[in-house]
């Protein structure tokens, strides 16, 4: 059926009548210009894309009729207009699509159709590591180690992007995917197939987020839902509400966008935004550069919304052009905006929309702040820094407590490192990373940072040389203006030397401390400390060895480095002693606004983004050497420990299962609140004792060939055994952290994958008791697929993630929640019952379903499929078996 809106289609300039694009302000509604401006961008899709099937009038009443149907759990389709992925989330992608070409041919289809429609683009930035620091050839040692580790992965992403139609690799060493979306990929306004249209984007990578700040509507979605989407499937949302956050005001001088970013994340985790958008507004943002609002943007999910959007203005427009991006269409950019009613102008509070709520920031009143020691929510100005820690080292076990004995607080421990005598304590800072696309996409921080460094060498200051010290930047922009101020020289003596383009600390590849640094952490049992310049700090996350780690900015990462400690009162204590005996505080050596502003001016400059990336896709000859299959079926190798089929599909027929219910299921782990996706599939260091290393170890590897897990997430075998392997996983049924659970049937205490695999070879479901927000943090498919693989068939939890509950769902595993009001202590769990859940023949979205214990106790909990759609991806036991039979029938 042809689109019922064709009447409101026409040339943008009269003058190119093939370049045409759907005026929404033809619709001559009035409440299109009440809409809040990220409303607007799912409307024009709806608009574009309706033919009454996938999209139909009803979907665009519906969203013109946002502040109505806000309340009411209205599902909406949604088809964004690309989709982005990076490494770690990418491989396993390609590795479905090449499992599904495989299983649509087995069904008699055209293996062919399983092609990505959407376009994709995929950016290598996860497997590098800090395996060398502090060295002028960190990089160059860094990166070769990574191609060593990784070939055979990236010779497979090579086939792919040979293999399948409209997917583009961006290889390793060229920057981070949300940076390189931010400085390149990113267009605005799209002008593809004679339309243009708003640039939208969802991506297999929860900061997916940070373009949000450039005007670009985008969200992380889990890797299956993303493949859906690549093979032309609209993302079946609900209609979200929009919190307006207004601000006013202006910053400090001394403030800078990490702790604007970290105060509004305390504000809003308490606000409450989960699965809502959040719409920044008010005089305020017109203070604030593209970095600044992208600095915003990127840590939306440790706040908990679904999308952080700023609209497109004039400041956004500049800097498309101050990145390089062709002046001709970047014009045509601002005038398809100005006739769509899309351009915002912060100063005029007229174009102010309607919200479900507005909560206002003075940005006057923030200060410098860090988040830690475990949670990036957890906010501390530094000048509380010192007195937090020291409050949580006695404090119970928990997110703000090590329940260190008051005895043992000022313990120190002497250690030589390369022969000089040195002392660790609680608090000692082992790690200083200037890290993540958060804080190293924003020229003010990382300028802030080299002048910083530049001042403190001048003062005679250094940084212990046992402090693994290490500068990744996003991309090679950052490096180029480093080097053009003249302030690189200044950060390498401080020893943070450029190690690598990739997200490296922030996600947990901050490779080894020094052995005896690691001796002197274990002897103490100290709480030793990583500082650092990302978005994520849960524990077990950045290293094993720091269990305290604080999200700072960069210029506080390298204070924090000289200092040696977080126990420091900046305002009363010395950063250090100088060799002529002077005291210099932070306050001498400081950068003021001003200083960082002129050198930003003078040396971030178009032409810098121009050479980058003109040559992004060729300037990696290690990547432009490999060799890669150029067959459209994958030819899987049965030696491979990186790359293999996986059994999602394994005896899939065109015929749906009724769904059956779940009997005398037994409970595998236990759960209080906030298990992060790092807890159920870690993406860092295998350990030498876990499932995963016995696994490969028989298949002939030795430890230094281990790797990461999050390399590793192309083969299930390794996967499966990787789930809920985090050495910090607090279980219920165990008295202390790390990875294992009781086999109820023998009383056995177990590794998590052997206990699951003696439930598995009994014939025994498996359930998961959890908390609140289980699932937080990366959009990671594996933390769905790792279960299912051990047998899990449903979770019961009091909330979850957005993405994670997603991820559940995609893989046919039932997301369920208590009622309001209970959870497992109300009702008495222990969890050494046995559960069995009623599934009626007729299903629909949220229904309450009975759940009945062998101790002759039922309760009843909501099941969260949370919309028709998904309903049907369970039925088919998950959205690719979904996908599979649409295209091979």
């Amino acid at each position: 059926m042809s689109n019922p809106f064709v009447r409101i289609v026409e040339p943008l300039d009269p003058k190119q009548p093939l370049k045409k694009f759907f005026n929404l302000s033809k619709l001559e509604d009035v409440r299109y210009a009440r809409l809040p401006f990220s409303i607007r961008v799912l409307l024009e899709a709806a608009i574009r894309n309706c033919d009454d099937f996938l999209v139909k009038k009803e979907d665009v009443e519906n969203i013109l009729n946002w502040k109505v149907v806000q309340h009411k759990n209205v599902e909406v389709p949604f088809k964004p207009a690309r989709v982005i992925l990076q490494d770690f989330t990418g491989v396993p992608a390609v590795v479905d699509f090449a499992a599904m070409r495989d299983a649509v041919k087995k069904l008699g289809g055209d293996p062919e159709k399983i092609n990505p429609i959407c376009p994709a683009d995929l950016v290598i930035d996860h497997s590098i590591q800090v395996d060398f620091n502090r060295r002028s050839d960190s990089l160059q040692k860094n990166q070769d180690l990574e191609f060593e580790r990784n070939k055979e992965r990236f010779e497979f992403l090579k086939w792919g992007s040979q293999a399948f139609k409209n997917m583009r690799i961006i290889p390793p060493g060229s920057g981070i995917i949300h940076q390189v979306n931010l400085e390149y990929l990113a267009r605005v306004v799209m002008d593809q197939d004679g339309y243009y249209y708003p640039d939208s984007v969802v991506g297999t990578d929860s900061h997916t987020t940070m373009i949000d700040g450039l005007g670009v509507l985008g969200w992380g979605v889990g890797g299956i839902e993303a493949e859906a989407v690549m093979l032309g499937q609209p993302i079946s949302m609900v209609l979200p509400e929009v919190v307006g956050y207004k601000l006013v005001g202006n910053p400090q001088p001394l403030v800078t966008s990490t702790d604007i970013v970290l105060t509004i994340t305390k504000h809003l985790r308490q606000v409450g935004v989960v699965g809502k958008f959040v719409e920044f507004f008010g005089p305020g943002v017109a203070q604030l550069s593209i970095a600044d609002r992208a600095t915003i943007a990127n840590m939306c999910p440790e706040y908990g919304a679904t999308a952080a959007y700023f609209p497109v203005d004039d400041i956004s427009i500049g800097y498309l052009i101050q990145t390089g991006r062709d002046k001709e269409k970047v014009m045509c950019t601002k005038k398809y905006l100005e006739a769509v009613g899309m351009l915002r102008d912060f100063k005029n509070s007229s174009q102010d929309p309607d919200f479900t709520q507005v909560v206002e920031l003075d940005l006057h009143t923030v200060v410098p702040c860090c988040s830690g020691p475990k949670r990036p929510q957890d906010k501390v100005a530094v000048s509380d820094m010192k007195n937090d820690f020291e409050t949580c080292l006695g404090a119970k076990q928990g997110f703000k407590g090590f329940q260190i004995a008051p005895d043992r607080h000022n313990s120190i421990v002497k250690f030589n490192f390369e022969g000089c005598d040195f002392e660790l304590a609680h608090g000692s800072v082992v790690i200083a990373a200037i890290t993540s696309c958060t804080n190293t996409s924003n020229p003010s921080v990382m300028l802030g940072a080299g002048l910083l460094a530049k001042k403190a060498v001048e003062a005679g200051l250094t940084v212990k040389p046992y402090i693994k010290t290490s500068l990744s930047p996003g991309s090679g922009v950052v490096t180029y203006y480093l080097r053009e101020s003249g302030v690189m020289s200044y950060l390498s003596q401080l020893g943070f030397d450029v190690v690598g383009y990739g997200c490296m600390t922030c996600i947990g590849n901050s490779g080894p401390l020094p052995e005896s640094v690691v001796e002197a952490i274990t002897q103490g049992d100290l709480v030793a400390v990583g500082v650092l310049s990302g978005n994520r700090n849960f524990e077990g996350r950045v290293h094993p060895n720091t269990r305290a780690n604080y999200l700072a900015s960069p210029p506080l990462v390298i204070a924090y480095a000289i200092a040696g400690t977080i126990r420091i009162d900046f305002e009363k204590e010395p950063l250090g002693i100088n060799a002529s005996g002077k005291k210099i505080f932070l306050k001498d050596i400081w950068p003021t606004r001003n200083e960082i502003q002129a050198v930003e001016r003078q040396f971030v400059i178009p032409g810098m983004f121009k050479e980058v990336y003109q040559k992004i896709e060729t300037v990696n000859k290690s990547w432009n050497a490999l060799d890669a299959p150029s067959d459209k079926l994958y030819t899987w190798n049965p030696k491979s420990t990186y790359i293999k089929s996986p059994p999602f599909f394994d005896g899939l027929t065109l015929a749906l299962q009724t769904p059956k219910t779940i009997e005398d299921a037994y409970v595998l782990l236990s759960f209080g609140d906030s298990v992060t996706t790092d807890h159920i599939s870690p993406a860092g260091n295998i350990a030498r004792n876990s499932p995963a290393a016995r696994y490969l170890t028989s298949r002939g590897l030795t430890p230094r060939e281990f790797n990461s897990y999050g390399s590793r997430r192309g083969n299930d075998a390794v996967m499966a055994r990787g789930t809920f392997a985090n050495i910090r996983l607090v279980n219920k049924f165990i008295d202390k952290q790390g990875p294992q659970t009781i086999h109820f049937p023998s009383g056995e205490t177990l590794d998590v994958f052997d206990a699951a695999e003696r439930y598995k070879q009994a014939g025994h479901p498996l359930i998961v008791l959890a908390g609140k927000e289980y699932g937080a943090g990366s959009s990671r498919d594996w933390a769905a697929k790792g279960p299912f693989l051990l047998g899990v068939k449903a979770v019961l939890a009091e909330s979850y993630e957005r993405i994670h509950r997603s991820n559940l769902v995609g893989m046919g595993v039932i997301p369920l929640q208590y009622l309001p009001g209970e959870d497992a202590a109300t009702l008495g769990l222990t969890g050494r019952e046995r559960y069995t859940i009623i599934i009626p023949e007729k299903l629909k979205p949220q229904m309450n379903v009975q759940i009945k214990l062998d101790t002759g106790k039922a309760f009843h909990a909501i099941m969260r499929f949370d919309t028709d759609v998904e309903l049907t991806y369970f039925h088919n036991g998950g959205i690719l078996n979904y996908m599979i039979r649409k295209m091979a029938s």
